[in-house]
């Protein structure tokens, strides 16, 4: 079975993992402010706020210790190292959001039946410094989520902390100003639905990654019909494409050859193949099993 890299330099985004440090930090801070806060003020949506800025805590913690494992070498027991350690990372971290939201709901809907007077002074302060600090590790995170997906479900947890910040300086100021105590209540429900939006959508989308599924940028008979341009080529089959992380995209075939041509000439026929497989589709990470009248299925789908 022929087992090539594309032979295309790859530019890979470094992560850094220091983001993650300073994030943590600025998230604990900010959560025992708010815990306090909250316990003092009586202010549900801080509390809430410092309970989803604790799951940050834990998410980012989680985050860093899921891309120090991804840099790890492979070994024989390990043979593609801990790369999928930071899809589970995102995929844990996206079931927290969705999770977390539900308890402040059901706490949202309690207080709403049994209101309860709120010093609003400290929850808008504590709210303004929530904002800062979540703003600023978004800041950090922003370039590393657009490519790497454990770093996108962190920086997710943190965006939606800013804005649950907003939501609760508004809520305070309306507390303050009208004695709209309810809207404690509300802003908590508000948070929470958008939590529920934001992670269910994650959890798909780190879960099809999991389950191997062929990513939706991808069509399987668009390669195939690619491929099959290609001179010496007969068919294409028993096709498997799929992400190992964020940075591989690894696809698996058997090929039919026109001809049964010698083995240097099958390198050079599969040298074609990964460069029509990485400028056109991104792949870069190609497995393709060599094949010359053999008898067996010819499906393009075939369960193993």
């Amino acid at each position: 079975m022929a087992h090539n890299h594309s032979p295309v330099h790859i530019h890979k985004h470094e992560v850094r993992g220091k983001n993650l440090v300073f994030s943590i930090l600025l998230n604990l801070l900010i959560t025992i402010a708010q815990i306090v806060g909250g316990i003092i003020s009586g202010s549900l949506a801080l509390i809430s706020d410092a309970l989803h800025n604790f799951s940050d805590v834990l998410s980012l913690g989680f985050s860093l210790l899921a891309h120090k494992l991804s840099r790890k070498k492979a070994t024989e027991h390990l043979t593609f190292g801990y790369k999928r350690a930071e899809l589970i990372a995102a995929f844990v971290n996206a079931s927290t959001l969705v999770i977390v939201a539900f308890i402040l709901i059901y706490g949202a809907i309690t207080r709403f039946v049994n209101p309860k007077p709120i010093e609003s002074s400290l929850v808008i302060w504590l709210a303004l410094l929530g904002i800062i600090v979540n703003g600023l590790s978004v800041l950090l995170l922003q370039k590393d989520a657009e490519h790497n997906i454990n770093m996108k479900s962190a920086y997710l947890h943190l965006l939606t902390d800013m804005m649950a910040s907003v939501a609760v300086l508004v809520g305070g100021l309306l507390m303050k100003f009208y004695g709209w105590f309810w809207v404690d209540s509300v802003m908590t429900i508000a948070i929470a639905v958008y939590l529920i939006l934001v992670g269910t959508k994650l959890v798909i989308e780190s879960t099809k990654m999991l389950m191997l599924f062929t990513p939706e940028s991808i069509s399987i008979k668009e390669i195939v019909n690619e491929i099959h341009t290609i001179s010496g080529v007969k068919k294409l089959h028993h096709v498997h494409v799929w992400n190992l992380n964020d940075e591989e995209l690894h696809l698996e075939a058997h090929l039919d050859c026109s001809e049964d041509i010698k083995m240097s000439e099958f390198n050079a026929l599969l040298e074609q193949i990964e460069h029509v497989l990485f400028d056109k589709f991104n792949i870069n990470h190609i497995n393709i099993q060599p094949e010359f009248k053999k008898e067996d299925s010819k499906e393009i789908i075939v369960q193993d």
